[in-house]
């Protein structure tokens, strides 16, 4: 199974759109998962037409976002493997502590925020922050992230956009 993710793509109509490089991984995806700060819930729409989606809201996501179907935080399980997706995630000190007791059963945490692409391992717990397609910030570029899922194995990478 491939997984796209996407974070902080803080999109406005025609406004910071994601780069044409995105899109053939999202619609080559099984499914999309968006780790909050997606501001234009159209986008929500035109992920969805591609693969199945979820969303969880970010600090710059309204009521519209909210409306669309974003949760403050989500657990699911993809192929058999149990996911947990928040927007922030706080300092990257005591990162794994919390992402541990916050999703205890969670193989994977997606979250957002920082802009900053994240990959890490952690006593069977994969970290993944996907960075943002569309504004980098301090990160050394604009991101998104791929899971791959066989089995009960799960891998993660991260790449420039």
């Amino acid at each position: 199974m491939k997984v796209a993710v996407l974070a902080d793509t803080h999109t406005s109509g025609t406004t910071r759109p994601l780069p044409p490089s995105a899109w053939p991984y999202l619609e080559s995806s099984d499914h999309i998962l968006h780790a909050g700060d997606v501001c234009d819930p159209a986008l929500l729409d035109e992920l969805a037409a591609l693969a199945p989606l979820t969303v969880v809201m970010g600090n710059c996501d309204g009521f519209d976002v909210r409306g669309w179907g974003a949760e403050d935080a989500v657990e699911l399980e993809l192929a058999g493997i149990s996911i947990g997706m928040l927007h922030d995630s706080g300092s990257s000190t005591g990162r794994a502590a919390r992402m541990r007791s916050r999703f205890p059963g969670a193989r994977v945490v997606v979250f957002g925020h920082s802009h900053i692409p994240w990959n890490e391992e952690n006593e069977g717990q994969l970290l993944l922050n996907p960075g943002s397609p569309t504004w980098k910030r301090q990160a050394p570029f604009t991101s998104m992230g791929l899971l791959w899922i066989e089995g009960d194995s799960v891998e993660a990478e991260i790449f420039p956009v």
